[in-house]
């Protein structure tokens, strides 16, 4: 069995979940979705814990109203069952695992006294609704549907009744104890048609509202089953209504597709308040006081607003969509960057907030780097430029029109900061030589014939290698600028590592198998299955090159012992594929980044770090032993002539070596 990577903590929301965000009745922990995992994190401390036991995306999540328990339904493959898990929130553990659903779970609710959940099943699974007995975690009532269902809710006042948002129209559900059966009743709404998409009950159980794609709220008098009035009197909302939250004046706030978080007034169904939000609104969850609310949108955004004026704070952002690289500065673990979609985004290691996020409308950032310096971050465009950017203010410093022709896919500096080396989509991998004022092409070369995937440079600077998706590669001399071996594959290359000791090379790709390479002659020494199920598409080794961590379309982070070809720990969280991975300066922390936009910070195990610890404390004995061998010498040869400078070199010896270090300097 392979031991499970601890998770340190995550940079991630999954905000197109409906009402994914979930202030917990304690007032003190949000709870929100993130990939396969669900994450509950302090509001003050921001410290974080793992709820993790879903093998796919979760597609939803509710609490209960004491809030003891937390449910949550994933999504999978065609014709596989979708779990539902019920968690126990104070132990933070599993209580049962449900089974009955397939493809996808579209709602869950708590019924009043928390005696059952409310499960419902997406069109593959007919839209089935299925009631839970909660303790003994079994199923007691079912009943499929015609029409597509969106939400199910239970009343705030009975275990017995329910409301499903349909497509079409809404449905009063009764649970029937006697027959064992879920009777239904359609609200009347005349000739008014809609396609619905969420509800919001009040707390005395008389009135609800439901939202429209059309973006209105229709108020619904539920004793009658029938609709009573319209709102916004005037104006829609664009994009349609996502969530709906009341307050206990009857007020309603209402989160639209286009971004608007509005409070539309019970008396005159007219707008009160409103302000605009980067992302459709989400969730809206309120605090027990009713006095503020936290809201998530699409774009992963998270913010704390009042309800009286709704002025917005924003409280926590993060990629929304694939990242593409990671990178650390040269010997420094407390901040690291990202690539994405649409930015460059600069965070702090230690808290996991955003520093600094660098735009470039309408442009894809396939690579990123830091110079060894830390003056710049460098990145490579879907535009076929590089640009360069101060890491503190994300001014743009200097840009290399047309780099590369369909984009730059791949780059790494020299450790002198003097060149840059890149690689496009085409197979070009050219040299770059970055002056004060100018940035001057040194060298094209062109013999791959697909997309650069990789560059590593060795660390004298003489020569680099790139990997390629024509199955290839290419160890090029970077004075002469030709090529000095080549290593074939039937395999698209993703990645390409020199072992610290720059005698092998590591590379991987789309046929799973992870090669050490021998640099001398460019024979395959080793394969490894890296995955069983998809390709590998990020490698990274650590310092002493003892281990190396893989990722790929598994969704799994494995650490593998390099001399050995063992995986000895894996870690599961991701939703998406792998895309790259890192380890932090500081070899305590493994960071890795997924096509769904997650930031996952992985604990490095102590077994890897004692180990690393062990081997460096025989180098440390020998120096203290030669030390002291040389300063026994020195004080026999020097105490007849200078008995003060004996004296000082017993007391410290390694004044003497800093003091010669610093003389030869000099000279």
């Amino acid at each position: 069995m392979l031991s499970e990577l601890e998770i340190q903590a995550v940079i991630g929301f999954t905000g197109k979940i409906t009402q994914g965000l979930i202030l917990h009745p304690d007032n003190e922990h949000i709870i929100y979705p993130l990939g396969s995992t669900i994450v509950v994190r302090h509001i003050i401390s921001r410290a974080q814990t793992f709820l993790r036991g879903h093998d796919n995306q979760i597609s939803v999540i509710t609490v209960s109203r004491s809030g003891d328990y937390v449910a949550s339904g994933q999504r999978t493959y065609m014709g596989f069952q979708a779990d539902i898990i019920i968690w126990d929130f104070k132990e933070r553990s599993m209580i049962h695992r449900l089974k009955l659903h397939k493809v996808l779970i579209q709602s869950l609710s708590f019924s009043y006294n928390e005696l059952y959940l409310a499960s419902l099943g997406g069109i593959d699974d007919k839209n089935m609704l299925i009631v839970w007995d909660i303790k003994a975690g079994k199923a007691l009532y079912g009943t499929p549907n015609r029409d597509p269902v969106n939400q199910v809710q239970f009343y705030n006042q009975s275990d017995e009744k329910m409301i499903a948002v349909l497509n079409t129209g809404v449905q009063i559900l009764t649970i029937d104890k006697q027959n064992k059966k879920i009777q239904s009743v359609d609200v009347n709404f005349g000739n008014v048609k809609r396609t619905f998409t969420c509800v919001a009950i009040d707390k005395n159980d008389k009135y609800c509202y439901c939202g429209t794609k059309t973006g209105d709220v229709f108020e619904i008098q539920m004793d009658m089953a029938i609709y009573k009035r319209l709102a916004p009197v005037k104006k829609l909302f664009s994009q349609g209504v996502n969530c709906l939250g009341l307050l206990p004046n009857g007020d309603i706030i209402v989160g639209a597709g286009d971004g608007v978080i509005a409070k539309v007034s019970f008396q005159t169904m007219q707008i009160v308040a409103s302000s605009e939000l980067l992302g459709g609104v989400t969730s809206i969850t309120f605090t027990n006081d009713y006095t503020h609310f936290f809201t998530g949108t699409s774009q992963s955004n998270i913010y704390w607003l009042d309800t009286e004026k709704l002025l917005p704070e924003l409280r926590n952002t993060c990629h929304y969509e694939r990242i593409n690289d990671v990178a650390f500065p040269h010997n420094y673990s407390d901040v690291f960057a990202t690539s994405s979609l649409n930015d460059i985004r600069v965070w702090n290691a230690k808290n996991r907030q955003e520093l600094l996020r660098i735009q470039v409308p309408n442009l894809e950032c396939w690579a990123v780097a830091f110079m060894n310096d830390g003056k710049s971050i460098v990145s490579g465009w879907s535009d076929g430029k590089i640009r360069a950017f101060l890491p503190q203010s994300g001014r743009l410093m200097y840009v290399i029109n047309d780099a590369h022709i369909h984009g730059c896919t791949s780059l790494t500096c020299t450790s002198d900061c003097q060149r840059i080396i890149s690689g496009g989509s085409e197979g070009e991998v050219r040299v770059w030589e970055i002056g004060k004022q100018t940035q001057v092409m040194k060298s094209s070369m062109k013999e791959h014939r697909g997309r650069v995937w990789s560059i590593q440079v060795r660390r004298n600077n003489e020569q680099a290698v790139s990997a390629s998706a024509d199955g290839s590669c290419i160890i090029w001399d970077l004075k002469s600028f030709t090529r000095v071996m080549c290593l074939f594959e039937s395999t698209l290359f993703k990645m390409v590592l020199y072992h610290p000791e720059e005698s092998q090379l590591l590379t991987t790709g789309s046929d799973r198998k992870i090669t050490y390479w021998e640099t001398f002659d460019g024979q395959a020494i080793r394969m490894l299955d890296g995955s069983e199920e998809g390709e590998v598409n990020a490698l990274a080794i650590t310092k002493e090159g003892e281990h190396f961590v893989s990722g790929g379309e598994d969704k799994e982070v494995k650490l593998w012992g390099y001399d050995e070809g063992i995986c000895y720990f894996k870690g599961q969280g991701h939703s998406g594929t792998i895309t790259r991975i890192t380890i932090s300066p500081d070899q305590k922390s493994i960071i890795s980044v997924g096509a769904e936009g997650a930031i996952f910070i992985w604990k490095m195990p102590e077994s890897v770090i004692n180990a690393k610890a062990q081997q460096e404390l025989p180098t440390v004995q020998n120096i203290k032993k030669q030390n002291d061998s040389q300063q026994s010498s020195q004080q026999q040869q020097q105490s007849q002539q200078a008995p003060k400078d004996s004296q000082s070199q017993k007391s410290n010896p390694v004044a003497k070596s800093v003091k010669s270090g610093t003389k030869s300097s000099k000279k």
